[in-house]
């Protein structure tokens, strides 16, 4: 099978990124980009990434998609939302750390992660520490950002962290980013990234 072909096989099997999964609609706006934060941050814990998707949905549902309604909601409120989407062994500490994480971003960016971007001015490792000032956002969360979001902030991209690689390397695919983005053509490259995580957590 050619290279072109696994991808495609890939691509068929997996080629969905987790915001897309979470019902998140990626745009270059406030809610959007938080709610990617805070996916980030659940994807990050040593989880299913199953479960992480359906704690951030659950969230959502309850109104969660702001930096404001976030900080807002009591630590109850958020223990419950996490609990009901199965968050159940890190809920406490990540609501603590939600809560913190919201107040932080609407302090310093008017709840706006765009004025990170624009303090970066394309750095992605500035950008990556930027993200990293978020509690709960080690370097594994800021990766999962950054992969996801350059959708939207072209930037960043190809953005292929140690665990997109890892699947480039499982599948015998090019392992430079460079050849993967040219080998994947046209395709975005936020569904790449997930494509390739994926292949490398699959079991199958």
């Amino acid at each position: 099978m050619s290279a072109r072909d696994t991808l495609d096989t890939l691509l068929e099997q997996h080629g969905i990124t987790y915001a897309a999964e979470a019902g998140i609609r990626m745009r270059d706006t406030p809610q959007p980009l938080y709610q990617l934060l805070v996916l980030s941050h659940l994807l990050s814990a040593r989880i299913r990434a199953q479960v992480a998707v359906a704690a951030a949905r659950a969230l959502y549902s309850h109104g969660l998609r702001t930096p404001r309604r976030m900080a807002d909601a009591t630590w109850q409120e958020r223990v419950d939302a996490l609990g009901e989407g199965g968050y159940r062994r890190y809920d406490e500490r990540t609501a603590t750390q939600l809560g913190d994480g919201a107040h932080l971003l609407l302090d310093t960016y008017g709840g706006d992660l765009r004025r990170l971007r624009e303090e970066a001015d394309g750095d992605t490792e500035t950008l990556r520490a930027g993200l990293r000032r978020f509690p709960g956002i080690g370097p594994a969360g800021a990766d999962i950002f950054l992969r996801e979001v350059q959708t939207v902030w072209p930037e960043t991209a190809p953005y292929l962290d140690a665990k997109a690689i890892q699947g480039a390397e499982r599948l015998g695919l090019p392992q430079a980013p460079d050849k993967l983005s040219r080998l994947a053509k046209d395709l975005d490259p936020a569904v790449l990234a997930a494509a390739l995580v994926r292949g490398a957590l699959d079991k199958g």
